[in-house]
C-alpha cells in the first residue's frame, strides 16, 4: 500500500489562503494505490481516512477513500497527520480498526532542537569562546551618545542565551530630529483629503513633525505637516502637476505606486531621476490612467523614510457611475506598525538597513497614522473600505468581531459579513465573501461591510506565531481599532423595508444595505478581462526565482537557521526572532531576483519588451534556499493578471501592481506591456529592497 497527499492551494482572492483565525488552508488531495478490500484485513467493511493533529487532541472522520485519486476537502490545522484505517463502521468518533498508513504534515517537521543544537546555542559567542570560528563579525562602534537598544521579545517567547548576546548591526543607529526640539514642531495634523481635477497643481513638501504616541512626542517625517499625507481624490484619466518640496535632512523621492504613468515621473532614483536633495524642488506630471486605490511613498530608503511616516493615498474615481455596488459611506485605512524600543522608536540604520533577515516588524499598530482606530457607523450601514498596507514588511490578516449576540450568553461573537470587490488596479470580476482580508506590504483590496447588530465589533489582525525554541504554533491577536454601531433610528429603518420585529433593534434598510446580499458581476471589468483570455494558456515566456544568500553572519546564527529551515512557514506572519533580525544587515544578507534562463541576478537584469507585448511570467519563491519567506512583488508602470497558484487557475480575476509570493509556491502572471520607459521590479519588503531584490526591464515605444 501507498499514498501521495497533496496540499493543493484552494481559490483565494488574496495571495494565500488563511481563515480568520490565521490557519492556513489547503485542500487535500489524496491518491492512493495497492488497497485491499476491507474484509481481507479482517471484520471490516470501509477504509476511512483521518485529520489529527500531532497529539490527537483534534480527530475528524474525512469520510471512505479508495484507490485512485480523490479529495479530502479543507485543511485547516497548524500541524496534521492524515490517517487511513480500516473500519468496521462509518459513524465512530475516531479510528477504531487497523492502522494502514499515516502521514505528517510539512509543518510537523518543525521541532525544538535537540541537545547539541541546545548546548550551541546557550553558549556564549564572544570572539574565541569554546573555539567557535566566526562567532562574532565585524560591527560598527556604538557612542554614549547613540547607543543602540535591544529589539523587544514577544511577551512569552524567549531565544538562547548566544542570540539574545549578539551585537548591534553594522550600522550607526539613527532617528530623525536628534538636535530638535520636539516641541519647536507642529504636532501633525490628520490627512486632507484634496478633490482635484484634470489639469489642478498640488505643492508636497516633505518636512519633520511631531508626533504624539501614548502621551509621548516624537519626530517623524509627514508630507504638508500630515501623518498621513493628503488623499489626493481625483477621476479616472485626470493629470495632475505636483510640485514636490524636499525639507528633510535625506535625499528622496515620490513613487506613484500603481499609476501607470509617465516614466519620468516614476519616481526611482538612479532610473527615472536623480534623487532630490534637501532644500531642493522636483515638479511631477502624475496620470490617473485607471480606477482604483493607490499610494505615494519614497523610494530612497524606503526602510527609513516611509516608515517615519511619508506616505499617502490617491483614489482614482471610476467613469463608470456604479463601477462597485453601492455603499452608504466610504473610509480609507492606511495599514502600518512601528517599532518601537520601550517608549521610544527603535533607531534605523543610517549607512544600511538593519533587519534584512525578515524584515522590520512593529509592534505598534497604526491605522491611518494612529493606534486605536475608532470608527462609528449605523446598523445597516454598507460601508466601503479602501485598505492599504504601508507596513515595512508585515502581511495583515484582518477581520472584524464583535461581542455574542443580543441576551444570550453562550452565543458565538458576531462577525460581519466581509464582501471583497476590488484590489490594486481596480474591481474584480465577481464579488467574493470573505472571513478575512489578507494584505501584504504594498497591496490594497477594496471591501464593503454590514454591520447589523448594534454594539463595538474590533478591527483584529490574527495570525498564526511561530515559536522557533519551541518548534511550536501560537495564536497572536492585535486589536487594530474598534467600529461602534449605533442602532439605526426607526423611521430609517422603515424607509425602505418592512419594521424591525418586536425586541430587535432597528437596522437601516438603505439601498445598498439591500442590494448587499447579492454578489454582484463587475461587468466592465469582466469584460475587459475576457480580451486576454485566449492569451492564459501560452507557453511561458520569462521565468524569475526569489532566494537569498548571506557572508559574515554570526556562527549562531548559521547553525540555528539552518536548523529551522527544515520547515518554512507559507508567510512568516510575525517577528518571532527579533534579536537574529536585527542584527542582520544589507551587509550580511542579500536577497535576490534571477533570472534562470541567464543567471542574471538583481539590478544586472535587463527584460526588454515593447509596447503591446503580453508576457506571460512564472515567479518561483524558491524553498530550498537559507531563509525562505514571502515576498510581495510589485512591478512599475504596468498592471497583471494572476492567472495560476502552483498550478491551480484563479478562478476570479483582477488587474494588479502587487502579488503576494508565499515562500516555496510558484506563481504564473500575465503582463500587460503598455508603458513605455525603463521601469523597477521589486520586492516590496523595505529591508528586502534595500538588500538587493530589486531589477529593471525596459520597455521600447
Amino acid at each position: 500500500m501507498s499514498g501521495h497527499l497533496e496540499l493543493r492551494t484552494p481559490h483565494t482572492p488574496f495571495g494565500v489562503a488563511v481563515n480568520a483565525a490565521g490557519h492556513h488552508l489547503y485542500e487535500g488531495i489524496l491518491t492512493l494505490d495497492g488497497l485491499p478490500e476491507p474484509a481481507a484485513l479482517g471484520d471490516y467493511h470501509h477504509i476511512v481516512a483521518w485529520l489529527a493533529s500531532p497529539i490527537f487532541d483534534t480527530i475528524v472522520a474525512l469520510g471512505p477513500v479508495a484507490n485512485g485519486t480523490q479529495s479530502l476537502g479543507e485543511i485547516g490545522l497548524n500541524k496534521f497527520m492524515i490517517i487511513i484505517t480500516a473500519e468496521e463502521r462509518l459513524d465512530a468518533p475516531e479510528w477504531e480498526g487497523r492502522l494502514l498508513l499515516r502521514a505528517s504534515s510539512p509543518s510537523s517537521r518543525m521541532s525544538p532542537p535537540d541537545m547539541q543544537e541546545f548546548m550551541l546555542g546557550a553558549m556564549g559567542t564572544e570572539p574565541g569562546d569554546a573555539g567557535i570560528p566566526g562567532a562574532a563579525h565585524a560591527h560598527m562602534p556604538t557612542t554614549a551618545a547613540a547607543p543602540w537598544p535591544h529589539p523587544p521579545m514577544l511577551p512569552g517567547l524567549t531565544m538562547f542565551p548566544a542570540l539574545m548576546a549578539l551585537d548591534p548591526p553594522a550600522a550607526t543607529p539613527f532617528l530623525p530630529g536628534a538636535a530638535t526640539d520636539p516641541a519647536t514642531l507642529p504636532l501633525a495634523r490628520p490627512r486632507d483629503i484634496l478633490r482635484l481635477g484634470d489639469g489642478d497643481v498640488v505643492d508636497l513638501e516633505a518636512g519633520l513633525v511631531r508626533r504624539r504616541i501614548h502621551s509621548r512626542d516624537h519626530i517623524m517625517y509627514g508630507f504638508n505637516g500630515q501623518y498621513p499625507g493628503p488623499l489626493l481624490h481625483v477621476p479616472e484619466a485626470a493629470t495632475i502637476t505636483v510640485n514636490f518640496t524636499n525639507s528633510i535632512p535625506w535625499p528622496t523621492t515620490i513613487h506613484w505606486h500603481g499609476l501607470r504613468l509617465d516614466n519620468a515621473s516614476d519616481g526611482v532614483p538612479g532610473v527615472t531621476q536623480d534623487p532630490v536633495e534637501p532644500g531642493e524642488t522636483f515638479r511631477y506630471t502624475v496620470h490617473f490612467k485607471d480606477p482604483g486605490v493607490y499610494w505615494y511613498h519614497p523610494h530612497h530608503r524606503e526602510d527609513i523614510l516611509k516608515d517615519l511616516g511619508l506616505y499617502g493615498n490617491m483614489l482614482v474615481e471610476p467613469r463608470e457611475p456604479d463601477y462597485y455596488a453601492p455603499a452608504d459611506r466610504e473610509e480609507f485605512l492606511m495599514l502600518d506598525d512601528f517599532l518601537m524600543a520601550g517608549d521610544a522608536p527603535m533607531p534605523f540604520g543610517t549607512e544600511r538597513s538593519t533587519h534584512a533577515f525578515m524584515g522590520r516588524f512593529g509592534n505598534l499598530f497604526l491605522v491611518n497614522g494612529e493606534p486605536d482606530y475608532e470608527l462609528e457607523v449605523t446598523a445597516g450601514e454598507v460601508v466601503r473600505l479602501y485598505l492599504t498596507n504601508v507596513s515595512n514588511t508585515r502581511t495583515f490578516n484582518l477581520s472584524f468581531e464583535g461581542a455574542a449576540g443580543r441576551g444570550d450568553a453562550g452565543a458565538a461573537p458576531q462577525h460581519p459579513r466581509i464582501k471583497v470587490v476590488g484590489t490594486d488596479v481596480g474591481a474584480f470580476e465577481r464579488e467574493e465573501w470573505v472571513e478575512s482580508i489578507v494584505l501584504s506590504p504594498a497591496e490594497r483590496y477594496i471591501v464593503h461591510v454590514r454591520f447589523d447588530e448594534p454594539g463595538e465589533y474590533r478591527l483584529l489582525n490574527r495570525i498564526q506565531g511561530i515559536d522557533h525554541l519551541g518548534g511550536t504554533f501560537f495564536p497572536e491577536t492585535d486589536t487594530m481599532g474598534v467600529v461602534r454601531v449605533a442602532a439605526a433610528r426607526p423611521a430609517d429603518a422603515e424607509t425602505f423595508g418592512a419594521p424591525a420585529s418586536a425586541g430587535a433593534p432597528a437596522m437601516a434598510a438603505t439601498p445598498a444595505s439591500l442590494a448587499f446580499d447579492t454578489l454582484r458581476t463587475n461587468l466592465p471589468a469582466a469584460r475587459e478581462i475576457a480580451l486576454y483570455r485566449d492569451q492564459f494558456d501560452l507557453p511561458i515566456d520569462r521565468e524569475l526565482t526569489f532566494t537569498l544568500e548571506t557572508t559574515g553572519i554570526p556562527y549562531i546564527v548559521q547553525r540555528l537557521m539552518r536548523f529551522d529551515s527544515a520547515y518554512f512557514h507559507p508567510v512568516e506572519w510575525s517577528g518571532t526572532m527579533p534579536m537574529m533580525n536585527w542584527n542582520s544587515s544589507s551587509q550580511e544578507v542579500r536577497w535576490i531576483v534571477r533570472d534562470p534562463a541567464t543567471g542574471a541576478e538583481n539590478m544586472d537584469i535587463e527584460w526588454e519588451f515593447e509596447v503591446g507585448d503580453i508576457v506571460r511570467i512564472r515567479l518561483h519563491n524558491e524553498r530550498r534556499s537559507f531563509h525562505a519567506m514571502q515576498h510581495p512583488f510589485h512591478i512599475h508602470g504596468q498592471r497583471f493578471l494572476v492567472l495560476a497558484r502552483n498550478g491551480v487557475p484563479n478562478e476570479n480575476l483582477a488587474w494588479k501592481d502587487t502579488v503576494l509570493l508565499p515562500a516555496g509556491t510558484t506563481t504564473d502572471i500575465l503582463l500587460e506591456i503598455t508603458n513605455p520607459g525603463r521601469w523597477m521590479a521589486h520586492c516590496h519588503i523595505s529591508e528586502h529592497l534595500e538588500a538587493g531584490m530589486r531589477m529593471l526591464f525596459t520597455v521600447n515605444p
